[in-house]
């Protein structure tokens, strides 16, 4: 029998999938604001009442109540228990579910690598700021064009020369050293045994996830040194192939978003939003996967790639077009910048302005099908019978890797108008290929003698002081508690359709203030006892849940109800999770909420410890009281008359 899974596991989980992915995979979702929307899998109707958040990680439906993070929609949707409903969130990740047989062994989440990165985030803008050689830093970014506020808005610093001093602020401790390796923050040299910064005399450039967490840094040199660009390596937060530099910014930036800018590099990235143009990403060391396109199409429905117009440029340009093919559904688009030779983003607009090389992309960048048959058709000869019919067996496996839809009719005809054939028997012929086993499609471009990849400048390369022995970044995961028992959905049909009205108490507040901004239970500085108010159903929950969040204030409102699932605490976070009252998280609001709620404690206590005493004083004659009880008394007293606006006798006189 296998062990138990360990919840730390699914906390880690829970973190690392996005839910927006999980649910789209099986219900199609439509952007609607901030959070996505569909019509419900749980029940049948005509009008969408199933919403998704991604802040939240959560979904709700205000027709049928139904509602969870993405491992319960995962147990719903696909009829799972749940620990087939772990593995089958754990295979997306490439992750194996381990069972714990000591029910002592115990892990930890990634929130103090979190913690760690923004550490060293801090450290490296305020060096910026104020270390003695920070001027090179400074007066090449005034050379790139970039102020203070861009610089401060994307978290720009410097890493200054030194190969101890990231080690020396952030490194406390044995377990502190070891978890800055992990991150790729601290290099271990196994053959000397040392240990040392990554980054040394460079401009850095932090990067986010999708919830603005630091993952990971690229690092430029200040001169001509190589590699030009250094990132961090592989971490259990950090996956470069699924990341994009300057997404989380963009979002913030725009609140409607219809189009994304990919670039190749976090300069341009920079740059081009201290031109008003903040609508742009790069990729991470890599070329475009199909995890980026996955994700842009998820925020855009339009994607513009705008690489230099080199042989580099366009193989680049090349690999991005193959990624996006599988995701280009109806109503989507993607198209193909290339730049002048000696040209980037950055020094184009610069040169030209925002308005022109805004103009430019529209005039000038192709479409996708435009920029494959320029490609495939380099070399052929169109007039000739053996021409079209190689363009036609070239374009075929690239046809197979589009969904259904009109853009794949409307391409099928292009290449129909191209060679002359029939569309029907163009697609018999590609089955008769896909059959019998052709389906890899060739690349239109010639490799040189000596190819360098497009990215090679962004590259992880190591720099160290003696030979290093690279350390492989696994993902050590081990996981969840006993798993509840398998639960059954069962619909739930809300009076007319209508979303049920949830009583909400003061704590119950309180607890959806902290749903959306966990990270403010640091700023709670009330005892416990304090704060608990035994007229409020909620506050046991509130309390909870602040202890919870002071040792954990990472831990997203999934994560939290997954802790509590199969308890009445967790179906109540649910329902509080789900609600939307039209106020964003405000650390005030909550600061004000716990204060009547302390206030009401107080009332309560005073109110409990007087009607104690009256009854110990029943059967009692006023002279034989002692004197603590009658000074208890007369205080108690004081504060009732004061509460209540009676004045004294001595008063009223």
């Amino acid at each position: 029998m296998a062990g138990r899974i360990p919840q730390y596991f699914i906390d880690d989980l829970l973190s690392r999938i996005d839910i927006i992915d999980v649910v789209d995979s099986r219900v199609k979702l439509k952007k609607t604001g901030r959070n996505y929307s569909a019509c419900c899998p749980f029940h049948k109707e005509k009008t969408p009442s199933f919403t998704v958040s991604p802040d939240k990680q959560f979904y709700y439906c205000f027709g049928c109540g139904a509602s969870g993070n993405a491992l319960g929609f995962v147990m719903d949707h696909d009829h799972l228990d749940f620990p087939t409903a772990v593995d089958s969130l754990a295979g997306q990740l490439g992750l194996e579910v381990p069972h714990e047989q000591n029910q002592q062994r115990r892990g930890s989440d990634h929130s103090e690598l979190y913690e760690l990165m923004s550490r060293a985030v801090k450290q490296y803008t305020e060096q910026l700021q104020h270390h003695s050689q920070s001027t090179r830093a400074i007066n090449y970014l005034k050379q790139r064009g970039l102020d203070s506020k861009t610089c401060e808005a994307f978290g720009i610093g410097f890493a200054p020369p030194g190969w101890d001093n990231l080690q020396k602020n952030l490194a406390s401790s044995v377990e502190k050293e070891q978890k800055l390796i992990t991150t790729g923050m601290l290099v271990h040299n196994e053959d000397s045994n040392r240990i040392y910064d990554r980054f040394r005399d460079r401009i850095m450039f932090p990067i986010r996830d999708s919830r603005g967490r630091y993952i990971a840094f690229g690092g430029r040199v200040l001169g001509d040194e190589k590699p030009k660009y250094l990132n961090s390596p592989e971490s259990p937060i950090f996956h470069k192939g699924k990341e994009l530099y300057g997404l989380y910014e963009a979002r913030q930036n725009n609140r409607k978003l219809s189009r994304m800018l990919v670039v190749e590099g976090y300069m341009d990235v920079v740059a081009l939003s201290q031109q008003g143009i903040s609508n742009s990403v790069a990729t991470l060391g890599t070329a475009t996967t199909s995890d980026h396109m996955q994700r842009l199409f998820k925020v855009v429905p339009e994607v513009i790639f705008c690489f230099d117009g080199d042989d580099a440029g366009r193989r680049a340009a090349w690999r991005a077009l193959e990624s996006t093919l599988p995701h280009m559904e109806d109503g989507r688009q993607a198209r193909f910048m290339f730049l002048p030779q000696g040209e980037d983003p950055d020094s184009m607009v610069r040169q030209v302005g925002a308005e022109a090389f805004l103009q430019l992309l529209k005039e000038q960048a192709l479409s996708l099908d435009n920029f494959l048959f320029q490609q495939l058709e380099e070399d052929l000869d169109l007039s000739s019978m053996d021409g079209r019919a190689r363009l036609a067996k070239l374009t075929g496996p690239y046809l197979k890797q589009l969904p259904e839809g009109l853009f794949h009719q409307l391409l099928l005809k292009k290449l129909s108008d191209l060679t002359g054939l029939d569309s029907q028997y163009l697609l018999s012929h590609f089955e008769e290929d896909n059959n019998a086993g052709n389906e890899q499609p060739p690349t239109p471009f010639k490799s040189p003698n000596k190819a360098s990849p497009p990215h090679d400048s962004y590259l992880p390369t190591v720099e160290a002081p003696l030979s290093v022995s690279e350390p492989d970044f696994q993902h050590t995961n081990e996981y969840f508690q006993e798993p509840p028992p398998a639960r059954h959905f069962e619909k739930r049909q809300l009076p007319n359709t209508q979303r049920q009205k949830v009583p909400l108490t003061a704590s119950g507040y309180a607890i959806r203030q902290l749903l959306c901004n966990p990270e403010f239970a640091i700023e709670v500085n009330d005892s416990f006892d304090q704060l608990t108010l035994a007229s409020d159903p909620d506050n046991p929950l509130l309390i909870d849940l602040l202890k919870t969040l002071k040792q954990k204030p990472t831990l997203h409102a999934g994560t939290l109800i997954a802790q509590w699932y199969g308890t009445p605490h967790g179906l109540r976070l649910q329902t509080l999770a789900a609600l939307d009252h039209g106020t964003e998280a405000n650390l005030a609001e909550l600061q004000e909420t716990l204060k009547d709620i302390r206030t009401r404690a107080k009332e309560m206590q005073q109110k409990s410890r007087f009607s104690s005493l009256l009854s110990s004083l029943h059967n009692k004659a006023p002279g034989q009281l002692d004197s603590d009880n009658r000074e208890k008394l007369l205080q108690d007293f004081e504060l009732l008359r004061s509460k209540h606006g009676i004045s004294s006798e001595s008063e009223k006189k």
